[in-house]
């Protein structure tokens, strides 16, 4: 009898805390964007400088960080469409509900929808959202008065903008360099984990599995992370800046050890003992050369250069102790070599990194046609998300205009901010939301008891602040912990008769109940089932690791380029990612439905790693397209990729190998793919 699928436990859920997103530099910007405004209000008793200080706050929180140039377009944008839309739905709201509500369910529509076009526009139309709610709460009785609340919100994100232009100008390659530092990062956890598994005798399959999942996921996200930020700097910056070219040189660098350290793990693990002993030295000193090496990307402190100098000769001078006829050596020095190409910023011939900065932009119109065109399917996460989320915070938005009080916006505000297009990721996000809500409230209390003036509310402020959005990228939870007491005690200014127990405790109710009816809405509306997706995205999973084993072959036949190569296997790469994703998500689905479909996906995804581990060896081994042949590489080729091919197409039933014995990293790759075979058919 099969096993009772369990339901998913918190445990398991993505709720991630990383303290090194922590941003001092942040938080004394948004402190000074808001306290100073706050400050300047109460001395001049001038209400209309709260929406400025909530302004400043909301374009703090937009900045999408990196370059200067991606970031003033995106905050200035704020800037104009959130003083159009504080005064327009301002003045929509003295209408009738009945003109009001259907306008205001398109706004949020439009707002959500926003998401199809990157992450900037999704964080913008997810703020726009905020203040249209806000907006539609206060309303405004005349068009003299909208127009002062748009001066006043115009003021106050110009403030914070300029805010950012000075303190951050003078750091222009910090985010890049910030995001390869963590990429080399994320390499040496690699190697760690890497170093565990070779010095332990009886390491099991389930745990070379975990390795290739686990880490190999992070350390390729976080190359992939930094390949946006580093281009988006060069674009800025000019393809003659020097630095500029440092970080891409050095995240070239970072791929291609990357792709080494996978061919090395595969070696390992079918290796011999005396090749893991020997590897343990190894890997032992590589992790603290990542390490170091991240911290000089980070810091450009000339000072480490040396040591890391010092480290690789001795990294080279431990390959002594392996036996002959190792192809760890082989792999070892090229990684050595990339080492050495990233600290010192030489680029050798044939390794230039491809930049791809001849590819041309798509005219405006098209950047603006064709997302939204592609998404307005039914099909669409993106379109079922959006017409989610404004249904549901319909009758959020009727309950606001029929029942006016100084907190109902949060219900709104929840709703419309903790939905999200996958149901999991709604959960998710409502348990850290409340829960940090909750304890914020209580810190906002305790705070309203010292601080019982306008004037110690505003100083309050600067510190409370600066821990909301130092804290911002740390996780949700933190966040709204943070934000809580800032937005209770802005409330408290504006309605200072009211108790900071009263503001807290109705902020967290609220809060709570928009959660519940976020993620009962999430359930019940057109929900993207994780689990019905999971087959498609292992047949395209599936497709992208056939075509690198076709761009692997190929390499050794003399009919590829080392470039065609790795873009198939970062190609391949990234699928697995999003398996692995999607698969993350459908075990926290509560239908807990087609349990043994999920149990093949992940079959399949532990094949498919082993399988780019060894095709990642193949171009590190020179005996064996000598040993082979060039005919019998090419049957090879042509049934490993065609195996992988029928695979991605439902098929299971496969040609028969190539005739002849082959190598033994050939079988073990034919080994996984019949592996797969089972675990497709289960898929349906």
């Amino acid at each position: 009898m099969p096993a009772k699928p369990t339901a998913p436990d918190l445990a398991r859920l993505p709720i991630a805390v990383n303290l090194r997103a922590t941003s001092l530099a942040e938080g004394v910007r948004a402190a000074l964007s808001v306290s100073v405004i706050i400050a300047a209000g109460q001395f001049l008793h001038f209400p209309p400088l709260r929406e400025a200080a909530l302004a400043a706050l909301l374009t703090c929180i937009c900045d999408p960080g990196g370059p200067i140039r991606r970031r003033v377009p995106v905050l200035l944008s704020f800037t104009l469409l959130g003083a159009l839309v504080t005064a327009g739905f301002g003045l929509v709201r003295a209408l009738e509900p009945g003109f009001a509500l259907p306008l205001g369910v398109l706004g949020l529509f439009c707002a959500s929808f926003a998401r199809v076009y990157g992450q900037a526009p999704q964080q913008l139309g997810a703020l726009l959202a905020t203040v249209q709610i806000l907006a539609l709460d206060r309303g405004d009785t005349s068009l003299a008065q909208a127009a002062i609340i748009a001066l006043a919100f115009i003021g106050g994100a110009l403030w914070a903008t300029l805010l950012t232009m000075v303190i951050w100008r003078i750091y222009p390659f910090l985010p890049a360099r910030r995001a390869v530092a963590e990429a080399y990062r994320q390499l040496s956890h690699l190697v760690g984990d890497l170093q565990t598994l070779a010095r332990t005798p009886g390491a099991s399959d389930a745990d070379w599995d975990a390795h290739a999942r686990i880490h190999r996921r992070r350390a390729r996200e976080a190359i992939e992370a930094a390949r946006t930020v580093v281009m988006d700097t060069l674009r800025a910056r000019g393809a003659a800046s020097h630095r500029a070219a440092q970080g891409v040189i050095r995240l070239e660098t970072a791929e291609q050890i990357f792709g080494s350290l996978i061919a090395l793990s595969d070696l390992l693990e079918h290796g011999s003992t005396a090749e893991r002993q020997a590897a343990t030295r190894i890997l032992r000193r590589m992790r603290p050369v990542l390490l170091v090496l991240a911290r000089a990307v980070l810091t450009e402190d000339i000072h480490t250069h040396r040591r890391i100098d010092r480290a690789i000769d001795a990294l080279i001078a431990d390959l002594a102790a392996l036996p002959p006829g190792s192809l760890v050596p082989r792999v070892v020095t090229g990684i050595a070599d990339r080492l050495r190409i990233a600290h010192t910023v030489v680029t050798p011939a044939g390794q230039l990194p491809d930049a791809g900065l001849a590819a041309q932009a798509l005219p405006r119109w098209q950047q603006v046609v064709r997302p939204a065109r592609a998404n307005l399917n039914w099909q669409s996460p993106a379109l079922r998300h959006a017409l989610r989320s404004a249904l549901t915070a319909a009758p959020a938005l009727l309950f606001t205009m029929l029942w006016f009080t100084p907190y109902d916006h949060w219900l709104t505000i929840t709703i419309v901010a903790t939905m999200q297009p996958y149901y999991s990721l709604t959960f998710t996000r409502a348990i850290e939301r409340i829960a940090g809500t909750a304890a914020g409230g209580v810190l906002a209390a305790l705070v309203g008891l010292v601080c019982t003036t306008p004037l110690t509310i505003a100083v309050a402020m600067f510190p409370l602040a600066m821990l909301a959005l130092a804290v911002r990228a740390v996780s949700l939870g933190m966040f709204m912990l943070a934000l809580t007491p800032l937005v209770v005690l802005l409330v408290e200014t504006g309605a200072p008769g009211a108790g900071e127990w009263q503001i807290a405790v109705m902020r967290a109710a609220l809060t709570t109940l928009g959660g519940l009816i976020a993620v009962a809405a999430g359930f019940l509306l057109w929900p993207s089932r994780e689990r019905e997706l999971v087959a498609g995205e292992v047949r395209n999973a599936i497709a992208a690791h056939g075509a690198y084993a076709r761009a692997d072959f190929s390499l050794l036949l003399g009919e590829a380029t080392t470039s065609a190569v790795g873009q198939a296997r970062r190609a391949a790469g990234l699928a697995s990612n999003t398996l692995e994703a999607l698969i993350t998500r459908a075990l926290l689905d509560p239908s807990r439905r087609n349990p043994d479909k999920l149990e093949a996906a992940m079959v399949i995804d532990a094949a498919l790693r082993r399988c780019a581990g060894r095709l990642t060896t193949l171009h590190h081994d020179p005996a064996l397209a000598a040993s082979l042949g060039a005919e019998a590489l090419r049957a090879w080729r042509d049934w490993i990729a065609g195996s992988l091919h029928s695979l991605a197409n439902g098929e299971t039933t496969l040609q028969p190998r190539p005739p002849g014995q082959g190598s033994e990293t050939l079988a073990r790759i034919a080994r996984q793919i019949e592996l797969m075979v089972g675990a497709v058919g289960r898929l349906g």
